[in-house]
């Protein structure tokens, strides 16, 4: 039942994406283009994503557990760290940069696969360096990971 969920939400999502033209890199770029031919629409997008998922946050933390599952995937910490900034950023970069980010990359991908092969093959290294650097044994005098 939890895949089948899963599965549906995902479809959802993606059509979400699709319509809304968040899988578009250009129209992705011309929302963060401010200083030339800015199209707000994207913004809408967005307000009316937070619009629907807050009072859905504020039902579903009201729950003991969730209606698929056995627990919430909670962060374990809410603490900003060296690395959840530079993450961040890199995002932030790669989006401004490329105008598109994982979730519309993967809808994008089955309708422009040549378009968006370069992006996925980025994508897939980044997380692969990231796993194997957090996998490195770290310096005696460096802090835990989480710690300033």
């Amino acid at each position: 039942m939890r895949t089948l969920v899963a599965f549906i939400a995902g479809l959802a999502f993606g059509f979400g994406l699709l319509v809304s033209g968040m899988s578009s890199p250009a129209k992705v770029l011309a929302f963060l283009d401010l200083a030339g031919t800015w199209n707000p629409s994207l913004a809408f997008v967005m307000g009316g994503a937070v619009i629907t998922a807050t009072p859905l946050f504020w039902l579903a933390n009201r729950r003991q557990r969730p209606l698929v599952g056995e627990a919430y995937d909670k962060p374990d910490r809410q603490m900003l760290d060296r690395r959840l900034i530079g993450g961040a950023v890199l995002f932030g970069v790669g989006w401004g940069l490329a105008g598109i980010c994982p979730g519309p990359a993967l809808v994008d991908l089955v309708l422009a696969p040549a378009a968006t092969a370069p992006f996925m093959a980025a994508m897939i290294a980044g997380i692969m360096l990231s796993a194997r650097m957090r996998r490195a044994p770290q310096r005696p005098d460096a802090p835990e990971p989480g710690q300033p």
